[in-house]
């Protein structure tokens, strides 16, 4: 309750609509919540019983579950706080996993935590201030002898020319995707995600050395006549186990590289503006991404095509 003594009123969001419930925190039980959301008219999950997995809500700038006593306890410390009115009022979001998120040019509610815009993509607005770097004035100008020898120095500053340097600088910032998952038995294991692959692979040396081979492999089997299909093995990311083909291969840099088979089974869903966005569509789930520069034993970078 509010100091005015009206019950707080919920915002909830699905993929593709919004609405509000009064909800009543000294009476109310999360099974009760449950209640009031599905009973909800013209939603897309109407006449199906909302439950555990189902909700989640804002809170903070991050995305909470809501699945058992323990968290509803939590939901409703964190409203006290809080005046129903104020912007950071907790706000629910809706979905079952099991039916497929809505894809263009199906509506997707901008509001629902999955489609809503990146608070730096706002920064690329019309209206947005301009960055320092485009404001430059004078390049026109007659450049005089002194500062044409400045500049000569610097294309080849510490003995490195300058177009090597933009080089290296283009690539150190255009690093590769990984994520951290399991394979088979294995876990904790460090996976390349890139759509340029078309299959799931596994390295000659982690197969090995996990017994996905036989350990006395000889020439010309396993993939030294070319890619070998060595059966289908579970893959775990994140909370979610699926099952794919998998293949050998001589890639020295990865133990495992996950390509189209698996992006397209999963719906993973790339941010252009953040490459270490990365969430899983199929049941919504954001995954922990990290950007890897790979450099040889000399030091220079190693393009992963």
């Amino acid at each position: 309750m509010d100091p005015s003594g009206e019950p707080p009123v919920l915002n909830v969001h699905t993929p593709s609509s919004s609405f509000a419930i009064v909800s009543n925190n000294a009476e109310d039980s999360l099974l009760m919540l449950f209640d009031k959301i599905s009973k909800k008219a013209h939603t897309e999950f109407k006449g199906k019983r909302v439950r555990s997995g189902w909700v989640k809500y804002s809170w903070n700038d991050a995305i909470w579950n809501l699945d058992d006593d323990s968290d509803y306890t939590i939901f409703v410390w964190r409203q006290k706080s809080l005046s129903p009115n104020d912007p950071a009022f907790p706000v629910l979001h809706v979905r079952n996993p099991d039916e497929l998120l809505p894809s263009p040019p199906a509506y997707q509610n901008p509001a629902f935590y999955i489609f809503k815009a990146k608070a730096h993509s706002q920064n690329l607005s019309p209206g947005a201030p301009s960055s320092p770097r485009s404001t430059s004035h004078g390049r026109r100008s007659v450049r005089s002898g002194k500062s044409t020898r400045t500049s000569t120095s610097d294309d080849a500053q510490n003995g490195v020319p300058k177009f090597k340097r933009q080089f290296e600088k283009f690539h150190s910032e255009n690093g590769v995707r990984t994520i951290t998952g399991s394979i088979g038995p294995v876990n904790d294991v460090r996976m390349l995600l890139k759509n340029g692959y078309r299959h799931v692979y596994i390295s000659r040396k982690f197969a090995l050395k996990h017994g996905f081979i036989p350990r006395d492999a000889t020439p010309g089997h396993y993939g030294y006549s070319g890619l070998v299909n060595i059966g289908s093995w579970p893959i775990t990311v994140g909370r979610t186990r699926t099952t794919h083909t998998v293949y050998l291969s001589e890639e020295s840099h990865f133990d495992v590289v996950l390509g189209r088979s698996f992006i397209e089974k999963r719906q993973i869903k790339f941010d252009p503006i953040d490459p270490t966005d990365v969430v899983c569509m199929d049941t919504g789930e954001k995954i922990d991404c990290e950007l890897v520069i790979l450099k040889d034993g000399k030091g220079q970078i190693v393009t992963v095509t």
